[in-house]
């Protein structure tokens, strides 16, 4: 598949273009409500079926099947990140309207880490091809595990990336609006904004160890790798708000997914020495398994409508008050200038 630089820039400046549009739009904190999640979750959704429709035009039928093979992969695994989501938003009490902007930033991040995961992946597969046992036997283990352990959640108060960020860097115990930082006394200050975004970026780093892997089962085209690793990412946002309140009722796709890793990690096994397994067939049993097990899902919860989490009785921060707010120093100050507010 060879893909001229050209289109690749053409790639992240469609990526830009997207992300800014996104951030214009929800320029301004507010709840994003069923509807709109759902409308932004079509929009995403299009753009990803409509890329892989282009490669498929472009470069024939196996390199759009290894794409859509790898966008379904990364959609399906990503729903996990929006779980755990939900899970430390709640957790921490995070206002609903501020939620959107933490993911922005954390998906923002996710794109740059995957970026890297990509191109360091690629470089040790191309240098030494055995690693793809490693990766093969890492990903029957992880399915094994996410079996094994398929009840058990995130528990945010014993995440250590969270103890060490609390320990390093000096920080409020309220939430001042949509702010990361805050200037009190002189002094620079972290919100706990800042701190949930940190534990969902680590939260994305860990599910990334696993998702890079099972799509280089799928393809080696570096390419399709990071183009379905961005469009079913870019997604995320509106998949959150859009399922959220959902969470209860897939009781069964964690094992899904676990199968999904597992056929990958025979796949990647079978694909080294043995027998390659059509692209074609590979989908299709990715889309079963998934679509089995949200059928399932949906069908033993039916009747159950949309909720919440559960709240904490004494979530971990509070709200600053309008006036604590008014009250801020300047974030940044400019010599000569007046001070410039955020």
């Amino acid at each position: 598949m060879n893909v001229p630089l050209w289109a690749w820039l053409a790639v992240l400046g469609v990526i830009v273009l997207m992300l800014a549009v996104d951030l214009f739009a929800h320029r301004r904190a507010h709840v994003i409500g069923v509807r709109e999640a759902a409308v932004w979750s079509a929009v995403w959704v299009a753009f990803g079926v409509g890329f892989g429709a282009l490669v498929w035009r472009i470069y024939g039928a196996e390199f759009g099947q290894q794409y859509f093979a790898g966008y379904l992969i990364e959609k399906s695994l990503a729903v996990d990140n929006v779980f755990i989501w939900a899970i430390i938003f709640t957790y921490f009490a995070v206002p609903r309207e501020y939620q959107h902007r933490v993911l922005f930033f954390g998906v923002l991040g996710a794109l740059v880490f995957r970026g890297i995961f990509i191109a360091a992946g690629s470089a040790i597969i191309a240098s030494a091809g055995w690693v793809l046992y490693l990766f093969a036997a890492f990903l029957l283990y992880t399915g094994y595990q996410m079996i094994r352990h398929r009840n058990e959640h995130l528990d945010p108060e014993k995440s250590k990336a969270l103890a060490l960020f609390r320990r390093r860097v000096p920080m409020t115990e309220n939430f001042h609006g949509q702010r990361f930082l805050i200037r009190r006394n002189s002094a620079l200050l972290a919100t706990p904004l800042l701190a949930v975004l940190v534990l969902v970026e680590v939260t994305d780093i860990i599910f990334a160890v696993d998702s890079i892997p099972a799509i280089f089962a799928v393809t080696d085209e570096v390419f399709l790798v990071f183009t379905a690793n961005a469009f079913a990412i870019l997604g995320l946002r509106a998949m959150y708000f859009l399922l959220a309140d959902l969470i209860h009722r897939f009781i069964y796709l964690k094992i899904g997914l676990a199968l999904v890793l597992i056929w990958v990690g025979i796949k990647m096994l079978l694909k080294i020495d043995v027998y390659y397994i059509p692209t074609p067939v590979s989908l299709a049993v990715i889309a079963t398994i998934l679509g089995v097990s949200v059928a399932a899902s949906l069908w033993a919860t039916r009747g159950q409508g949309r909720h919440a989490l559960p709240a904490p009785q004494n979530p971990p921060f509070g709200t600053a008050s309008d006036e604590e707010i008014d009250a801020l120093e300047p974030l940044w100050r400019r010599p000569g200038k007046k001070p410039i507010r955020t």
